[in-house]
């Protein structure tokens, strides 16, 4: 059963990874003109990073809990997925989403 936490645990960084890569991409392929191309691209990762950093991260200086951190967990997380459908790719953003309330889930029930 530990292995399953630990993995499921890994899970969670890795979709915390692909969320700040994908929100980068979306970034860098939604708008026309370079200055925003960039601005967005850089930006987008770089806010939801110092967010998730701010609030959601284990060591995060201000610890959300209870509905909150659900309510962040919900938008950061989702984000991934409405990028994924806004840069043309559904099927990938339903599997993310997918992805996502099972980690979630299972986040929940084991307490991490």
């Amino acid at each position: 059963m530990e292995a399953l936490k630990l993995m499921n645990l890994g899970v969670r960084f890795l979709l915390e990874i692909i969320a700040l890569v994908i929100v980068g991409y979306w970034g860098f392929h939604i708008t026309q003109g370079t200055i925003m191309k960039f601005l967005l691209g850089i930006g987008s990762p770089l806010v939801v990073a110092v967010i998730w950093g701010m609030f959601g991260a284990p060591k995060a200086p201000f610890v959300l809990s209870g509905f909150p951190f659900l309510l962040l967990e919900i938008v950061i997380f989702g984000l991934l997925a409405a990028a994924l459908f806004f840069i043309g790719k559904p099927t990938l953003a339903s599997i993310c989403g997918l992805i996502v309330v099972i980690n979630l889930i299972f986040m929940k029930i084991w307490h991490q």
